[in-house]
């Protein structure tokens, strides 16, 4: 296995390059998030002006993303802070019940409005 470590492509990531990659993750989220926001904008517009069928995907993907970012944030900081005994453990716990409660509210929206408005997602 060491040789396999040693070949030039294959290195330990430093404290500049992690935060490297980590700016490039966050960048390339919001350019995600933008896209998709203007992406629903525009759908919801075209139902509104010229009465078309409203294409969901774009709003499903926003909302996934959003739910995915929230959720790995708030479980990776729970399992940075769980053996601090200055940390209160039960907040980010709470966050995760009520985004989880969202996202079955959103889940439920979205079957509903497919359901009650014959959408085709």
């Amino acid at each position: 296995m060491k040789w396999f470590l040693k070949k030039p492509w294959f290195h330990r990531m430093d404290e500049m390059e992690w935060h490297i990659l980590f700016r490039a993750q966050r960048n390339a989220y919001l350019f995600l998030v933008a896209a998709l926001t203007v992406w629903s904008f525009y759908e919801s517009w075209k139902v509104f002006a010229w009465h078309t069928r409203l294409n969901l995907i774009p709003c499903l993907l926003l909302v996934a993303a959003v739910q995915i970012q929230n959720f790995s944030q708030l479980i990776l900081t729970r399992s940075a802070v769980k053996d601090d005994e200055d940390s209160c453990e039960t907040g980010p716990l709470a966050r995760i019940v009520a985004l989880a409660c969202a996202a079955a509210c959103v889940i439920a929206a979205a079957a509903a409005a497919a359901v009650l408005l014959c959408v085709r997602i």
